[in-house]
């Protein structure tokens, strides 16, 4: 894909595209992919008239939380109180040396028969106290983030994969190291940094199965076969699963609990936005490519759309979304009202150029939206009008990017994620 002529459009700079026959082939049919057709809308306000920090606080943030739980993403239980953790392998040598691998098992009910997640941790080695960390769900196992032999091969439910050798949602060896690159471990840990990632399919396997497996029905009440209209899906289960390695990080004296950013590329971004605004406890939020239902506004309508995402996968969020379906202007909220729950933790959310899917405008667009929320509660919001450049970040409490490329996860973005912990971790807490 190629960049274009730009053009100014309602104050913001939009990069027009023109698509290569490559990228064109692999958009869906019968969806929206020209600006100029983006339909008319009015988003509903973050802040209403004569609000100040403590309105927000105490009355209008709990208003808008509830109202994503209620219509969009479901809500969730908080922790369960047998829970309990097992340090299962720790190699103090790891990576040549220069990391200390860690493997904790969290039971959710302390049975350790019954669900778990299994958590593989990376540390810097020559750590002298607890170390900031990024906190992020993988889709394919713990053991396809890097080819090192020691770490186990997960033995619970992952994506059916030809190409990783996975069938009947078994993992197997042939997928070992390979998503490495979406995952580098080494720069991560070079820069002073903790990695903690789980696979998502141990708390919530990715397919609709009227929610008889992962967590939910630990949580079911007598008679209950399946959530509420306005009770969780999967997103918002995995989000609650991020919120559980936050209990552990609380127990291990190596990780710094109050320098954690929270990580998600795709699905798993719209998850860590989510995950961002229901714990507190995350410091950093950072959002790759999420889309419809993560960080790209639902109102636009363009590439991926609130029906198409509820048809192709409607147990990702609460039976109460489906309303929208076609009907986005009957939203209570948008998801620049989500970015400003946030709000004043940093967000960071990263776009690519090919991914219009994704809708890299309506990503930006989210995050001007959040704006007037993080300057009222003491920050420099967003700090630009304009979507930046091709491969140029912004750094402001707000950072956003849009890079060259497609719907993945490189060098390029993270660097940028790394970047911008240095900035806005240590100076938050040093």
């Amino acid at each position: 894909m190629t960049t274009g002529a730009k053009k100014l459009v309602c104050g913001v700079v939009f990069i027009l595209l023109t698509a290569s026959t490559n990228v064109a082939d692999a958009l869906p049919e019968g969806f929206n992919y020209d600006e100029t057709k983006v339909p008319k809308y009015r988003l509903p306000e973050a802040l209403l008239k004569e609000i100040d920090v403590q309105i927000w606080e105490k009355e209008r943030r709990p208003q808008i939380l509830s109202l994503f739980e209620k219509n969009v993403y479901g809500k969730a239980p908080g922790k369960p109180a047998g829970m309990t953790f097992e340090v299962t392998s720790v190699d103090k040598q790891a990576l040549g040396s220069i990391a200390i691998r860690k493997e904790v098992s969290v039971y959710f009910t302390g049975d350790k028969s019954g669900p778990k997640m299994d958590m593989l941790i990376y540390l810097p080695e020559n750590q002298s106290g607890p170390v900031p960390i990024f906190l992020a769900l993988n889709f394919h196992g713990n053991h396809s983030i890097h080819k090192d032999p020691g770490i186990t091969l997960s033995n619970q439910w992952v994506i059916n994969s030809d190409k990783l050798g996975v069938k009947n949602n078994n993992a197997s060896e042939v997928a070992r190291g390979a998503k490495q690159s979406r995952w580098p471990v080494e720069k991560i840990v070079a820069r002073g940094y903790g990695l903690a990632t789980i696979c998502c399919g141990d708390i919530d396997p990715d397919f609709d199965d009227g929610f008889k497996n992962g967590v939910h029905p630990l949580f079911y009440k007598k008679g209950q076969t399946k959530p509420a209209p306005d009770q969780w899906g999967t997103i918002a289960a995995w989000a609650w699963g991020l919120s559980r390695a936050i209990d552990y990080f609380e127990t291990d004296d190596d990780i710094d609990q109050k320098r954690v950013a929270v990580f998600g590329h795709s699905r798993l971004g719209k998850t860590s936005l989510w995950a961002g605004a229901t714990d507190e406890r995350f410091a950093i939020v950072i959002s790759n490519d999420s889309g419809c239902g993560g960080a790209a506004l639902s109102r636009r309508r363009f590439g991926e759309t609130v029906k198409r995402i509820n048809t192709n996968f409607p147990h990702w969020f609460c039976d109460n979304f489906k309303k929208y379906n076609d009907n986005e202007d009957e939203l209570p909220v948008d998801q620049h009202m989500l970015v400003a729950l946030i709000a004043p933790r940093p967000v960071y959310i990263a776009s690519a150029q090919d991914d219009l899917w994704a809708d890299p405008r309506g990503e930006f667009l989210s995050a001007k939206g959040a704006d007037s929320v993080y300057r009222l509660l003491g920050t420099d919001g967003l700090g630009v009008d304009d979507m930046p450049e091709l491969n140029k970040s912004v750094m402001s409490t707000i950072g956003y990017h849009i890079r060259s490329g497609g719907h993945d996860v490189t060098d390029y973005d993270w660097q940028q994620f790394l970047n911008f912990a240095d900035i806005h971790l240590y100076r938050k807490i040093n």
